[in-house]
Order: C-alpha cells, then structure tokens, then sequence
C-alpha cells in the first residue's frame, strides 16, 4: 500500500510577492501623543512569540519583525524614546552552535520539488554562525525567551550555559542574560521600564499539545521543578508566578500590556492535516474492512460480554473504511489496554497483533494531528504493505491530540486566560485578547487596507511555516490591536502600521 498523504499541497508561490505598499499617515511626532502612557523605556517579555521566533528558528528578519520592534517604531512617533535593543542573532539561517556544534536546526523555507509542489524544507543557503557562548552585551529591551515558560522568567540560573547539560538552562538567554545567575524577570526590572508588554504562558501548554499530549496535566502540582517537557503547568503555579511579575513590573511603570493565550487549536500546526487524511479506493477498503471483521465482530462484543469493556467503549473502537477520504486509526491512551486479555482463551492473539489492538480507535472530526506528522501518515512500517501507519497500523500518541487531551489544554488555558484578564483590570493595564484575535483569523480572518489576513497554512499570512508562530504581517496585526488597546486605556494616540508592507513566508530552494 503506498503512502496515502503527501506532506502539503501549497498554492502558488506567489503568495509571497511584494504588495503596493500604501500611503501612511504623517509621522512627525507632534501629529500624535503618548497619552498618560510613558514609552521612553518600553521593555517586552516574553518567550518565542515576542523574541520574533519563526518558521522554527530564531533569526535577524523574525526579530526585525517581532511585535515589541513594531511597537517600539510606533511609540517613537509620539515622544522621545530610548533605544529598543534586540539580542540579535548572528545570521538569518537560524540554527544555534553551543561550542561549534549545531544544537537547533535552521528556518524552514518554502521549497518547491521536481514536480512542482510547494513544502517547507529546511534552509541551507547560509551555515548557522550564531554562537551560544558568545554572551552579548545588554541590556536589551526584548527580553522574549524562545521555549519560555512562566515560571522560567523567575529561574536563577536560566542563562547559565553550565546548566544546558541538565536542560536547567535555555540557550537563547544564555547568550544575553546580564550574569548567568540572573532571571529573565531581573534583568527587565534593572532597566526601570517606564512602560512593558508581557505575553507569557504559551508554553505552558504548548508543548503538552505540539508533543500529542505525551505528556504530563501538573494541575494540583506546586512544584514546578518537578515538570516534565512537555507538562501543562498547574493553574495555582502560574496565577501566583504571573502576579508576581506583573505587580513587580506595573510599581514603577506608567502602563503596561498583558496579553493572554491563544487557544492551541485555532493555529495552523493542529487545523492543516485532515483528519480524514486517508484515501482509499473501494477494492483497498474492502480488504481493510476484511481484515478488521473479526476484531468488529467478535472481539469487541466477546470484550463487553466477559465485562471487560462497556458497549459505549466497544462502539468507540470500531474500525470501518470506506471508498474515498477516511479517518485515520490511532491508539488512545483513554480506552482501556485490551492486549493482555486478548492473548488468552477465547481470543488467542498474538503478542504483535494484540499490541496493535490494544487501545485503538477510528480518529473522529474532533481530533487534531500535529503538521509536523503529515509526513508520517501512510508510511509502510518495515517494508511490509500490509503494515501501514495510521491505516492497518494505529499512529501512537505522539501523532494525534485526542479530544479529551484538549479539554485539559483548554481548562488550563481558560484559568490562565482569567488571571490575565483580572490583573490587567486590577492595575489598570491593557488587555490583549490574544485568543479572540486568533480565532478570528482561523474564521474568516482580519481585514486590512489591501486584503484579509488568515491562519490558513503558508497562503493565510499570518502564520510562519511552523505553523504556530507568527509572521511579520502577522506581528503586524498583533501589533496594531495593541496599539488600538494602548490608545483607549491611556488616551494615546499611536499610529498604526500597515500589515500589507510586512512580508509573509519566504520562498528559497536552497534546501537539505
């Protein structure tokens, strides 16, 4: 059986093009005010989202582009400001070198193959020259830490290169931290900002999504020290970390932006790969539906006979093709392990097959596989045709967010999300309803003086070819809803920029 998905089918390459730009508004300084807002010393938190990350790396254009650097331009244009400085990376290939040995990947480009089809692929025009030990000179105004986590912005040692082999330490501030015992948090705090944006949080359930849910819901868990990778970050842990660093940055600032996290399913790295991602001719399901018949037929209602699964579980499970686009078959850690007792009497399996049936279910509209595994759906597992994955071969946990890991990415969002909002409104800051903004980029999209900007993959605009991060028009339309924030809760009057002028994916097929 071939492999059934090909990884993306892009529109053309013109979606990365110049647009006319159009006429801006004057920008002398005396044609708008700062309000009650003070911007002279504007310092951004942050993790990936504010440092600029894109397309999977971290380089000069994405930084360029980030939205505290918009935001900075802007506020230039009503008051005197001090410099916005930037950790820059060396390059605009992306990848990092800890001692001469790369330790992160380069950008990915938009990449076209012998047939004509568009895909990212990762960028090889340049070798990666950005050293992690080369500690910059700060300090600097973007303090956006890729990878971030809340309560990494209060760790002692986070930029302590000595600390990357026990994976205490985070490269990106290895390479700017002030000392390699200070936190992210001190360092923002020693510049006194008159002014600070802080979008943190992301990760806090990002990586429990993007890993297929591997791993760990810490909630009730006050131990930060203890969580995995890939742990969704108890609610009680951020809520006290969070208003910690807002009441520390807000005591001395004349205003502020705190902006919430977006719900993980309305982005391009969980809507792109149907879920339905396998066609079938009729003759290929038949075979299918023949080879699953006895585990339909006797296996499952034998299961709920003995007790062992209810029928609601047994209807779950059910396996069934059909000629045209079907849904993939996955293991669900939620059902129950059926391996054991279908190797005994009346079942008689063997070891392989019963591991293969042990927790698997049909994937229904409400699951999400990852972009990153549209690659994987339908490969031929050890040369066998027979064995295809995510077809006669359930994908495993690591390929599908399951509807039942969302709900506990969800609750933990929405905690997060109203500890934002009531501390904004306790301090009289700006509130950014991130989630809101990218929902409506994933229904219809945001308008905008030449277009409509949307989260559909590659073409929409907004999102980098990562999936989850942003891209400079992107920024520029996150920018430009805090700048319309900023406005009414300081009575300023900061002037927009224009999303069609900011570029979106960039194509190159110097590739690996």
């Amino acid at each position: 059986m071939k492999n059934y998905f090909k990884y993306i089918a892009i529109m053309a390459l013109g979606i990365v093009s110049c647009e006319p730009e159009f006429d801006n508004p004057v920008d002398e300084k005396d044609a708008y005010t700062n309000g009650e807002a003070d911007f002279s010393r504007y310092v951004a938190l942050g993790n990936s989202l504010t440092a600029g990350y894109a397309d999977n790396a971290l380089y000069i254009t994405g930084q360029e582009n980030a939205y505290p650097n918009i935001l900075a331009q802007q506020f230039e244009k009503t008051q005197d400001i001090e410099e916005f400085t930037i950790p820059f990376m060396s390059d605009n290939a992306g990848g990092l070198l800890l001692a001469g040995n790369q330790i992160t990947q380069n950008r990915l480009v938009l990449a076209v193959d012998a047939n004509g089809d568009p895909s990212p692929r990762v960028y090889t025009g340049m070798q990666p020259t950005t050293e992690v030990g080369n500690v910059l000179q700060g300090p600097f105004s973007n303090l956006g830490v890729p990878g971030a986590k809340s309560y990494h912005l209060g760790f002692s040692g986070y930029g302590n290169v000595q600390n990357l082999a026990t994976q205490s330490a985070n490269p990106y501030f290895v390479r700017f931290a002030s000392s390699p015992e200070a936190t992210v948090l001190e360092d923002a705090l020693a510049q006194n900002p008159t002014f600070f944006s802080l979008w943190i949080g992301n990760n806090d359930v990002l990586g429990y999504a993007t890993s297929g849910g591997t791993g760990v819901d810490q909630t009730n868990n006050t131990d930060p020290t203890t969580y995995g990778e890939n742990d969704i970050t108890d609610p009680n842990v951020f809520g006290s970390l969070y208003s910690q660093m807002v009441q520390s940055l807000a005591t001395n600032a004349s205003g502020g932006v705190l902006i919430n996290i977006p719900d993980v399913a309305s982005v391009p790295f969980f809507t792109t790969v149907p879920i339905n991602a396998i066609p079938l001719d009729a003759a290929t399901a038949g075979a299918l539906n023949q080879q699953f018949s006895a585990y339909n037929t006797q296996v499952l209602p034998g299961l709920v006979q003995a007790g062992f699964i209810t029928a609601e579980e047994a209807q779950a499970r059910q396996i069934n093709f059909a000629e045209g686009q079907n849904y993939v078959t996955l293991q669900d850690e939620s059902l129950t392990d059926i391996s054991q007792v279908v190797q005994g009497q009346p079942f008689n399996l063997d070891p392989q097959t019963a591991a293969l049936l042990s927790q698997l279910r049909q994937a229904t509209p409400t699951d999400l596989i990852p972009l990153t595994s549209a690659g994987f759906l339908g490969t031929i597992v050890g040369d066998n045709p027979n064995m295809v994955n995510g077809v006669s071969v359930p994908l495993g946990d690591q390929h599908v967010l399951t509807n039942a890991e969302q709900s506990l990415i969800r609750n933990a969002t929405q905690k997060y999300n109203q500890i934002i909002a009531g501390l904004a409104q306790a301090n009289g800051l700006a509130f950014i309803d991130a989630n809101a903004m990218l929902n409506q980029l994933a229904n219809g999209g945001i308008p905008y003086d030449g277009g409509t900007i949307t989260s559909t993959f590659a073409t929409g605009g907004a999102f980098s070819l990562d999936g989850i991060h942003l891209t400079p028009r992107g920024n520029a339309v996150i920018a430009n809803e805090i700048i319309s924030t900023i406005n009414e809760t300081y009575n300023a009057d900061i002037p927009k920029v224009n999303p069609g002028s900011y570029a979106t994916v960039t194509a190159s097929n110097e590739v690996q």
